[in-house]
């Protein structure tokens, strides 16, 4: 599986992206909202994980790579994730620290809910973040999702909870080819 956007391209994760994961993952100050540390041994397992993903679901986190060099700068995609007990098709997002703010999680992530649109049954997707973490709900904002929920999760802290349903994205869609 391959998607692209104008500045990248999203594919499937192989054990070779290690360190580019790393990278981001090993990186305590992106996964600050995280309850645990990733380590070599998690990273390896995150990519294991994705790789199964692809097998089972037919999608999971992509390698997010820059066009123009081909560098691996992060992860994002749709994983099945348990959102406040109920299990939910959740965009997630993670770009190096010295590519943020720049929109590419925004790019990538847009991608990905276009393509979990157009390509499954669901009829809502969601994002969810702790509360603090301003960076990540401002993204899925960005993308059309609203603010559906909070619960305080299992670390005592307290979980937003973004989504955007089917007919909004069409909306949406419908709205930004009328103003091209």
């Amino acid at each position: 599986m391959k998607l692209e956007t104008q500045r990248l391209i999203l594919r499937e994760l192989t054990p070779e992206d290690y360190p580019a994961l790393y990278a981001v993952l090993a990186d305590s100050d992106i996964l600050k909202h995280y309850p645990y540390t990733f380590d070599e041994k998690r990273v390896r397992g995150w990519i294991e994980k994705n790789i199964v993903r692809y097998r089972v679901f037919g999608f999971g986190l992509w390698a997010v790579v820059l066009k123009e060099t081909g560098e691996m700068i992060g992860d994002c995609g749709i994983t099945m994730q348990n959102i406040n007990g109920s299990i939910k098709p959740e965009i997630g997002y993670h770009i190096r620290a010295d590519y943020q703010r720049r929109g590419y999680a925004k790019e990538a992530a847009k991608k990905c809910r276009d393509w979990i649109f157009e390509n499954t049954p669901f009829q809502m997707v969601y994002s969810y973040m702790k509360k603090l973490n301003i960076a990540s709900s401002a993204t899925a904002k960005s993308i059309g999702m609203k603010l559906i929920e909070e619960y305080t999760d299992a670390e005592n802290e307290t979980t937003s909870v973004y989504a955007i349903e089917k007919s909004e994205w069409k909306y949406l869609n419908d709205k930004a080819r009328e103003n091209s």
